[in-house]
């Protein structure tokens, strides 16, 4: 069953299976957004949840100067940049428990994990789209507090 996942048929013949491998796999670098929280569905394990931003930043109209001899690449246009939003979910007990506990709005986190597109149903009845990244390791790069239990 489980070989059946990496193997495709060749042709028609049953002795022409050929393994083939994919993969799904995310890495991204950046900031929290807001504070984890932690759900849980009856019947389910519980997840935590939150939000990370990532930016990607570049320079427009980048100009050539000739001085004598030498040629100087300068950057004299504007700077822009855009802020990504992900969902990450963590469902790995030892790392959910430790990312709820220690993650907090504006946190620089590095994630790993996959990327899984889902559908559900909004509380008007409309379907909508989802794309989570399913965490399987955080790497805390700058100190969360700990939060306090009541």
């Amino acid at each position: 069953q489980v070989l059946r996942q990496f193997v495709r048929h060749d042709s028609d013949s049953v002795n022409s299976l050929v393994l083939e491998r994919s993969m799904n796999r995310v890495q991204l670098l950046g900031r929290v957004g807001q504070d984890p929280i932690m759900r849980q569905v009856e019947g389910k394990n519980p997840v935590t949840i939150f939000s990370l931003a990532t930016n990607e930043m570049w320079r427009t109209g980048d100009s050539e100067v000739s001085q004598g001899a030498l040629l100087f690449l300068c950057t004299l246009g504007d700077i822009s940049q855009k802020t990504t939003w992900h969902r990450i979910s963590v469902f790995r007990p030892g790392l959910r428990d430790v990312t709820y506990q220690y993650v907090r709005k504006g946190s620089r986190i590095f994630v790993e994990g996959k990327i899984d597109y889902g559908e559900y149903t909004d509380k008007n009845n409309v379907r909508r789209q989802a794309t989570t990244i399913i965490a399987d390791n955080v790497i805390f790069l700058s100190d969360g507090s700990v939060r306090d239990k009541v």
